[in-house]
């Protein structure tokens, strides 16, 4: 059986990547993510939430872009690569996720407890 450590690893590592627009922030908001993932994520203060939150963005959001990029969370990788979570800017991956990614990622998020990012 796999916890979820394992389940996240094997749902990044078939989630395609491919290149941003740079300067691009258009899918940054708020989300939430497992417990798991967050204990990736550096520690912010409520404040820092707070101004975030008021702002429709997320925490982990720099002037240069996504601060966290290595570690953000699967809802965060999955954007761009699917249809039903297209990027606004027409980029995308040379081959889109599989449907059977997708469909497990959203399952973990489902039967997972989510925090807000």
């Amino acid at each position: 059986m796999y916890n979820n450590r394992d389940i996240i690893v094997r749902l990044r590592e078939q989630i395609p990547s491919f290149e941003c627009v740079k300067g691009c922030h258009d899918c940054c908001g708020p989300v939430t993510t497992s417990s798991e993932e967050m204990s990736r994520l550096p520690v912010k203060s409520d404040a820092e939430h707070d101004d975030a939150l008021n702002d429709l963005r997320c925490v982990h959001l720099g002037p240069d872009g996504c601060t966290v990029y290595e570690d953000r969370p699967l809802i965060c990788r999955l954007f761009g690569t699917t249809p039903r979570m297209a990027c606004p800017n027409d980029r995308r991956p040379d081959e889109m996720v599989d449907e059977d990614v997708e469909e497990a990622v959203h399952h973990y998020i489902a039967n997972t407890r989510q925090v807000l990012v």
